[in-house]
């Protein structure tokens, strides 16, 4: 240690302090503020951030907005921080589309405008644009968010407007978004297919694909971010005699789907993809009767290796899990009654 040059000791250890105190430490001296500006070490900054420790619910009602930490320990949340919304909205209507590496992507329903925010160090950035692009439409577009072999974070957009599909790319680095093609199925863009948000794992955005009655279609569409090419794999051979819902986990940089099935009882499988094929990696005993209602609101996360399956409503079910704790969460629609998600606290930025 004693051999290696100041800019360097430095250099490491900042790198592993908490975001904020990233925010802090850039008023120090301009020489450092030079420093923690720099690309590399937000990119090595943000590697070193994202571990179960450092992650974050942020639950959003009709009230208010709130950070809170997860007491692993006994599943629970810790002291909640109350958070302003940078941007202009009407009674807290954001809805949280993707996340990654600390970005959120989400939708102010009263405009339908895009935006990259990150609720650590409060920046935030506006999609749209004048010519129509950077608006979102629920139940009708697909969202994921990725980061590129160029460092370059990326938002996908896929569209289903009267029949037609139109698939686009918003660039973080050119500050604009430009269209790409898209060949698929065409019974994919009816209304009557539910779309996932894009779930980034190794390279892939991910997206499950359920034909919205019994006996459905259900596919998962995969996008190459550097190839910028789309194909279709399998579903998770689970039965067809009910309702299907996948939800899909990024787990260490490997794809998992946890796919609920049934109608009055309902049975939820833990799967892994290896390849293009799903493996079984654990079933858990069926959960009693509950309203369908509740049932599509159903969402999943993992902590210290327990399961729990939970509606809107509360947790319905928890299942503990013969597997090393989880280090990456990955966004639900609903979390304990608020909109919210799980995310990481990063200092990566929604604009260059």
């Amino acid at each position: 240690m004693a051999d290696l040059p100041t800019h360097t000791i430095v250099f490491e250890i900042l790198t592993r302090l908490p975001a904020k105190d990233v925010g802090r430490s850039k008023s120090v001296c301009k020489p450092w503020y030079a420093l923690l500006s720099t690309q590399d070490f937000v990119r090595i900054h943000c590697s070193r951030s994202v571990v179960s420790s450092n992650q974050r619910v942020l639950l959003i009602d009709d009230l208010t907005c709130s950070v809170r930490l997860i007491i692993s320990n006994n599943n629970d949340y810790g002291p909640s921080s109350i958070v302003t919304f940078p941007f202009h909205h009407q009674n807290n209507d954001v809805s949280i589309l993707s996340h990654l590496n600390g970005l959120l992507c989400v939708c102010l329903n009263h405009t339908y405008e895009l935006l990259l925010w990150n609720p650590t160090t409060t920046a935030f950035k506006r999609l749209s644009t004048p010519d129509s692009h950077g608006f979102y439409i629920n139940n009708l577009d697909a969202i994921g968010l990725y980061v590129d072999a160029d460092d370059d974070y990326k938002v996908l957009h896929i569209k289903r407007r009267s029949g037609i599909l139109g698939v686009y790319v918003y660039s973080r680095e050119v500050d604009s978004w430009r269209n790409i093609p898209f060949i698929t199925r065409q019974e994919y863009l009816s209304p009557h297919f539910n779309w996932s948000a894009g779930t980034f794992c190794g390279g892939t955005l991910y997206f499950t694909v359920c034909e919205c009655w019994i006996g459905g279609t259900n596919v998962v569409i995969c996008f190459d971010v550097n190839s910028e090419q789309f194909k279709e794999i399998s579903f998770p051979p689970v039965p067809s005699n009910g309702m299907v819902q996948g939800v899909l986990v990024n787990v260490k940089n490997v794809l998992h789907m946890f796919a609920s099935t049934g109608m009055f009882e309902m049975t939820i499988d833990l799967w892994t993809l290896q390849g293009d094929y799903w493996i079984k990696v654990l079933s858990c005993p069926p959960i009693p009767p509950i309203s369908l209602s509740l049932w599509c609101d159903i969402t999943h996360y993992v902590t210290n290796g327990n399961w729990f399956v939970m509606t809107k409503l509360g947790k319905l079910f928890t299942i503990e899990m013969d597997m090393k704790p989880f280090e990456c969460f990955y966004p639900v629609s609903w979390f304990r009654g608020f909109k919210g998600a799980v995310f990481v606290q990063t200092i990566v930025s929604p604009s260059i």
